[in-house]
């Protein structure tokens, strides 16, 4: 009988990684921008005159050659908790995720950025990794350099809490609706919390630049494909540009941004 292979997690994670993006992992920088769009990691490739990895894969990556890699992961929480474990299989630095988000309350328009001081674990599957009771909670240096970028060009930013639910059709669910108002949260998006406590779990820095592009609690203001393309054609280069210098920055000036254990 052959003899037995034993799997272990870091194994399993190192022959993925690869797998899912096309990229070997000598070419992971150590900051990593985690994204929802193939077209910010086309910019960023464009920008940076690099090559986009694992084009007929499930996500696609780019790295710069400086340090810094982008990954596309997809949409919602599964495959926000399949990149960030895929991830200790290069161990980054820090990982900062460039979603978009809803809006909830007025102060919160389309445009604006947040960065999220906290996450409602609404999705159930950051539960497969901590209790309930585990806050769902970013590396706070890491936003630090991000919210610097952000007031040097001048720009709009809220912080607070962010709602993360598995569902993409609640806007019409007015039972969901109220739940949300009693919960007062700032946005709602499907992906924050999940990348914050797997983030947690891995002992991976993380922290979210979050984009306006729709404010559902209003009829009108519920999205669509024609109002999500002017959001990306009038933002979505602002986002990953902030995104890019803060990630940057960091890894010039080698300041630690990992936390205590708790």
């Amino acid at each position: 009988m052959a003899d037995r292979i034993e799997l272990s997690r870091e194994s399993i994670a190192k022959d993925w990684l690869p797998r899912y993006t096309g990229m070997p992992l000598e070419e992971f920088g150590d900051y990593v921008l985690l994204t929802n769009f193939k077209s910010y990691v086309d910019a960023f490739a464009s920008r940076f005159d690099c090559e986009v990895k694992g084009v007929d894969m499930p996500m696609q990556a780019a790295s710069n050659g400086e340090g810094l890699t982008i990954v596309n992961f997809g949409i919602g929480t599964a495959n926000a908790a399949t990149i960030m474990d895929l991830l200790t299989a290069r161990k980054p630095e820090g990982v900062l995720f460039l979603g978009k988000c809803g809006g909830l309350k007025q102060s919160t328009e389309i445009g604006h950025f947040i960065l999220p001081i906290a996450a409602i674990r609404g999705e159930g599957t950051s539960d497969d990794y901590f209790p309930p009771e585990v806050p769902a909670l970013p590396s706070f240096k890491l936003h630090k350099f991000v919210s610097e970028k952000i007031v040097d060009r001048g720009l709009e930013y809220r912080t607070g809490v962010v709602y993360t639910t598995n569902r993409r059709l609640w806007e019409h669910d007015q039972e969901f609706l109220s739940r949300l108002r009693r919960l007062t949260a700032l946005a709602i998006d499907m992906e924050t919390a999940t990348v914050f406590i797997v983030g947690h779990y891995n002992d991976i820095s993380r922290g979210a630049l979050l984009l306006v592009s729709d404010v559902p609690t209003t009829p009108e203001g519920v999205k669509t494909e024609e109002s999500d393309r002017q959001v990306t054609e009038d933002w979505a280069d602002t986002h990953l540009e902030l995104g890019i210098e803060a990630m940057s920055d960091i890894a010039v000036e080698g300041e630690s941004i990992k936390h205590f254990v708790f």
